[in-house]
């Protein structure tokens, strides 16, 4: 979920993903007719992931083949169902297919790699008048192995199809996969986020956006912090929204003293500052996450590390260009 393999930008993307960290390593590369598969494109591995857990959990016989009818699948993935629509689904299906991936992600021998595409292959059908009726898909065995593992598989709040910026994307879906990893969360190095994005953006756009993301907090079930050490390294914290979902920190005076949040329950959140300047800090996790390989990386002057139960003093200061590498 969390590593560089789609685009995080709309725009027509052919320069290829490299990404290496410890024993993993990722090139994700386009052909120039199509483009490289966006991470909004990535919506339809998460329909097609559905569905192959939902017929596994019924007792149903999973196969890589997917059919589906476009209706099905745009209105899963929250967008509309209109003969534009239609046609992006058909133009993400081309950037799926044409988008090859090369990693060692879940390779049982060191060095070795698999190569696949995001869809092997993909046809619409048409009824007897010709007119488009289903479309069918083959997913990759790579993709498909990982579905059934129970180990590598997250659930995600369908708010998560309503975020409209690339960059929240990603980043919703890192936190979703460190959220239950460390009893004591995680905290994100930005320079080893941006690395780990697969960004074109320069790092200090990058850091803007990211802190715009802090400010607006609009990724579902999470609240976002920037922690800054002594050193002045700057780091991205995340928590549990208290109610199951962050909730405007301003209310105006005269309303009434409970708030709904728009979960089951109410609560009421006051104002909180995104700098932390607490001596100590406190993640909790909001499920158990087994997925194997939040840990196995090697991480460069650590950049990407759960909080220690022993937390440091952080104070506001000014961001340093990076560490040593």
């Amino acid at each position: 979920m969390a590593y560089p393999f789609f685009s995080l930008s709309k725009t027509h993307r052919v320069a290829p993903i490299d990404f290496n960290a410890g024993k993993v390593a990722i090139r994700v590369e386009a052909v120039p007719d199509h483009g490289m598969a966006t991470i909004w494109d990535a919506d339809i591995l998460i329909w097609a992931a559905s569905q192959i857990v939902e017929a596994r959990d019924a007792g149903l016989r999973t196969s890589r083949l997917m059919a589906a009818t476009p209706y099905e699948i745009l209105r899963y993935v929250g967008r509309g169902t209109s003969a534009r629509d239609y046609q992006r689904l058909k133009a993400a299906l081309d950037r799926l297919q044409s988008t090859t991936i090369s990693t060692t992600i879940r390779q049982p021998a060191e060095g070795r790699r698999h190569r696949f595409s995001w869809i092997n292959e993909w046809q619409e059908r048409t009824d007897g008048n010709g007119r488009p009726d289903g479309i069918e898909m083959i997913v990759p065995d790579w993709f498909y192995r990982a579905v059934m593992d129970d180990a590598l598989i997250l659930t995600i709040d369908h708010a998560y199809f309503d975020l409209t910026g690339g960059l929240e994307r990603w980043l919703y879906r890192i936190v979703r996969k460190h959220g239950g990893r460390q009893p004591q969360g995680w905290r994100f190095d930005f320079r080893h986020l941006h690395q780990k994005s697969g960004s074109l953006s320069p790092f200090k756009r990058f850091a803007f956006e990211l802190r715009d993301i802090i400010r607006r907090q609009p990724l579902p079930g999470y609240t976002l912090f920037v922690e800054v050490e002594i050193g002045g390294r700057v780091l991205l914290a995340f928590e549990p929204a208290a109610c199951g979902q962050a909730v405007n920190g301003l209310v105006l005076s005269g309303t009434r003293p409970v708030v709904p949040s728009g979960t089951g329950r109410s609560c009421y959140q006051e104002p909180k500052s995104h700098l932390s300047r607490s001596s100590h800090a406190k993640i909790r996790p909001l499920n158990l996450d087994s997925n194997l390989e939040s840990n196995f990386e090697e991480r460069a002057c650590d950049g990407e590390n759960p909080v220690s139960p022993t937390p440091q003093r952080r104070l506001s200061g000014k961001s340093r260009k990076g560490c040593a590498r």
